[in-house]
């Protein structure tokens, strides 16, 4: 049972990083606090990837699914700390 609230949670996971488009598109202020909303996202993808991974190796959640969301939710993860570095740079610099 729990490797199924698991791989729920997970799968839900993979979805909320789309949200970004319908908000950017259709409200002013998300354009207006444009960095703030993209570094909340980072910082979920962040944590959905590593989320993920735990589960997938602590809580032996191994399933094919599972599976999926464990590439999918790592290369957002891998995404996130490049928005991150991206944003940061041009600060350092």
């Amino acid at each position: 049972m729990k490797n199924k609230i698991l791989t729920a949670i997970s799968t839900i996971m993979l979805f909320i990083p789309w949200t970004i488009l319908p908000l950017r598109s259709k409200f002013q202020w998300a354009l207006d606090y444009a960095d703030i909303m993209i570094s909340c996202y980072a910082v979920f993808m962040i944590c959905s990837g590593v989320f993920t991974i735990l589960s997938y190796v602590k809580a032996k959640a191994q399933n094919s699914l599972m599976k999926v969301c464990l590439v999918v939710n790592s290369l957002y993860a891998v995404g996130g700390i490049a928005a991150f570095g991206m944003m940061l740079l041009p600060k350092i610099m």
